[in-house]
């Protein structure tokens, strides 16, 4: 078995070329031997998608500011996604303030990896502030409304 001989600058070179193109692989062949250098693939960019638009929520306020403990009743976010306040566009909202709701009734959708999630009420209660606004993008553990 003959060995292959190994040229440490030209591997380095070829990745580089790999790196200014953007190429996945490359080799090159001479005579009994070749060389050729392989990268994984990046993942491609997560394209921003624009979503339907929603009529706007009704009596929404402001949320916490970051310095205040988790209010009471709330409802937090399990994920991190784009919450929906409606079924659909042109729909009414799934809730208002002021509204009585039941544990499991549905509260909002949030969109995350092309599936719309229902947020369902903890518990029976009252919506006293709904703090997203349709069609914005919410984090894990985000409050998205209090329930009294």
């Amino acid at each position: 078995m003959t060995r292959i001989p190994f040229d440490p600058d030209a591997i380095r070179a070829l990745a580089a070329v790999l790196n200014e193109t953007g190429l996945t692989e490359i080799e090159i062949a001479e005579k009994d031997s070749r060389i050729r250098v392989v990268r994984a693939a990046a993942p491609p960019p997560l394209a921003a998608v624009a979503a339907p638009a929603l009529a706007p929520p009704v009596a929404v306020q402001p949320g916490p500011s970051p310095e205040e403990d988790t209010p009471p009743g709330a409802v937090l976010s399990p994920m991190v996604g784009v919450a929906y306040l409606a079924p659909e566009p042109g729909a009414p909202p799934f809730i208002t303030v002021g509204q009585s709701v039941t544990a499991g009734q549905t509260l909002l959708l949030i969109e995350a990896m092309k599936t719309f999630n229902q947020i369902k009420a903890p518990k029976s209660g009252i919506v006293t502030r709904i703090l997203v606004t349709n069609s914005t993008p919410v984090e894990y553990g985000e409050v998205l409304l209090t329930l009294e």
